[in-house]
């Protein structure tokens, strides 16, 4: 079943007299439960089109649906809503709050999204997620008390936290160690080994190989794919 749906997706950012295209007519199907590299050098759009994808950017034409949902023209509240409720964001910068626990970042989109569970029922959610990712011991320290990898997997958590059904990692490897790095791609491989879309954005060839399919991006346009090693037609 298709999750995600472009149809001729363009993005041209209008600076004054000057337009500058970065998408031109992106086409592209990914369906539930892929593993998925969007890949491309610096410049070569893929960024961008993980803004559209994640609902942070629209385009400027063409269609995106979303499960079904064409969100790329909806009202920015009713985005908002389709961001907490069904993606999640693991970024190369980790963005945790320096003076919050990291069962307290791990929380926080709850106090977004689940007004109907508790104080208490988000933090046995939250200290569930920490647990899935290997930090049980961890719950109570700061950012400040963690390596890299520790708060990567945190915003990992903080990421699942909703449950969402597709989970967006942007270089997610890139302020990390070979050895954390791989550590770290083996459980967004677990993580789609039990149902989850991961859709990864880079440009190492090195961690897209962690996934199944990989979409190469260049000049705005998509210009090859693999599957499993082989090319094929994205």
């Amino acid at each position: 079943m298709k999750l995600i749906e472009l149809k001729d997706i363009t993005k041209t950012y209008f600076l004054g007299e000057i337009d500058v295209p970065v998408l031109k007519g992106i086409t592209l199907s990914i369906d539930k439960g892929e593993y998925v590299a969007l890949m491309g050098a610096s410049g070569s759009g893929k960024s961008t089109l993980m803004n559209i994808l994640g609902c942070l950017d629209r385009q400027t034409t063409g269609d995106y649906l979303l499960d079904g949902e064409e969100v790329g023209r909806a009202s920015g509240d009713r985005r908002a809503l389709v961001r907490n409720q069904k993606i999640g964001f693991v970024f190369q910068s980790f963005n945790l709050l320096p003076r919050t626990t990291a069962l307290e970042n791990v929380i926080m989109p709850l106090s977004y999204t689940a007004g109907n569970l508790s104080r208490r029922e988000c933090r046995e959610r939250g200290i569930a997620m920490l647990r899935r990712v290997g930090l049980s011991d961890r719950i109570y320290h700061y950012p400040s008390q963690l390596s890299g990898g520790q708060q990567q997997r945190v915003a990992i958590a903080r990421a699942l936290v909703n449950r969402p059904p597709v989970l967006f990692a942007d270089e997610p490897t890139g302020n990390l160690d070979s050895k954390t790095s791989e550590e770290v791609m083996q459980m967004f491989s677990e993580l789609n080994a039990e149902g989850i879309t991961v859709i990864l954005v880079t440009h190492s060839v090195e961690i897209a190989n962690f996934a199944k399919r990989s979409i190469h991006v260049q000049d705005g346009r998509i210009v090859s794919g693999t599957y499993e090693g082989k090319a094929v037609q994205s």
